[in-house]
């Protein structure tokens, strides 16, 4: 296992090396420059000029790759040309909202679409399934602005139960040493903080996870399904085993293997999705700031905040290939066999 996760690490250099590339060519690609952003329709030629010399914009395009990598490597994403502050203290002061929010989607996608794919195997061609079937298609084919503009008008405007936008009330201003607000509350004592910051959370929690909980309870239904027409699954039956044990080591564990490769990739659809549902909810993330990056061409930004969603991604995927081996003793044997030979 060990000479596996060490393959996988050294297979991610190429691929964050080409992924780096084409990010830098692409943001390069957009119509106008930092400059023209910077300045306006009205700038005089040498006034861009000076700008583009400032951040080395007017240097061969290749010179500038290899500078802004090595500068990667030193850990320095470069500075914003909007705000004039280092992309990284950036990244340090918005991400930690994007990965908490994402984290609460993920467990409502998860903790809901698993046992409701369960439940609609379990219950095949009844009114159980059908209506779970139903569900899903709904939450797949809604779109996450439509969704979370819904959800505020029903929760925040007409029954005024949960907040509208933001992250926390500014009366209950307290010290973030982690910028995980609702862990930062109780790390200072101030739980009904902890409880507001959760609050904040709801609504764009559940916009984010509709899409990735009804892929997952239908990638867990169909899953389910072939599992329980097995062999080893019927005698398991036959021979009088208790529903709960053949239920948790016969057919949940071999099931649950395709519906890990889903909720792996659904990290990556849940933190691009949060660009979007933070911007409907108003919630100080990393959404706002990239659409505006992207508006001004602040390519130091657009470029540090996409490659470090990229590496969130790969390093997740990673995850989720090695707990293969803890899932399936099959996958475990295989890739040590794969390793010896």
């Amino acid at each position: 296992m060990l000479r596996f996760v060490v393959r996988r690490l050294l297979l991610l250099v190429p691929i964050l090396l080409g992924l780096s590339l084409l990010l830098f060519a692409w943001v390069r690609a957009l119509p106008g420059g930092p400059a023209q952003a910077l300045l306006g329709e009205r700038a005089t030629p040498d006034a861009v000029a000076e700008i583009n010399r400032l951040y080395g914009f007017d240097q061969p395009v290749l010179q500038q790759y290899a500078t802004y990598m090595g500068r990667v490597l030193q850990g320095d994403l470069g500075v914003s040309t909007t705000t004039r502050t280092p992309v990284t203290d950036e990244l340090l002061r918005l991400f930690p909202a994007t990965v908490e929010l994402s984290l609460f989607a993920l467990v409502i996608a998860v903790g809901l679409g698993v046992p409701l794919g369960y439940v609609a195997a379990r219950r095949h061609l009844t009114w159980v399934d059908s209506s779970a079937v139903l569900a899903s298609l709904l939450g797949v084919t809604i779109p996450v602005f439509f969704l979370g503009f819904i959800l505020k008008y029903v929760f925040a405007v007409q029954l005024a139960v949960l907040p509208a936008s933001g992250r926390q009330d500014p009366r209950l201003f307290t010290e973030h040493p982690t910028g995980f607000y609702v862990l930062d509350g109780f790390l200072v004592g101030r739980p009904d903080a902890s409880w507001d910051a959760f609050l904040h959370l709801v609504l764009p929690a559940v916009a984010l996870a509709t899409i990735p909980l009804a892929i997952i309870a239908r990638i867990t239904r169909a899953s389910v399904l072939d599992v329980v027409n097995e062999d080893y699954v019927r005698t398991a039956d036959a021979k009088g085993l208790a529903r709960r044990t053949i239920t948790g080591r016969h057919v949940l564990r071999n099931a649950l293997l395709p519906v890990v490769t889903v909720i792996g990739l659904q990290v990556g659809l849940l933190l691009s999705g949060a660009v979007l549902t933070e911007t409907v909810f108003a919630f100080p993330g990393i959404g706002s700031f990239l659409v505006d990056a992207i508006t001004n061409r602040d390519y130091a930004v657009v470029q540090g905040f996409i490659l470090v969603i990229a590496v969130l991604i790969v390093v997740v995927n990673l995850l989720v290939d090695i707990s293969y081996g803890l899932i399936d003793p099959r996958v475990r044997a295989s890739t040590m066999a794969g390793g010896r030979a």
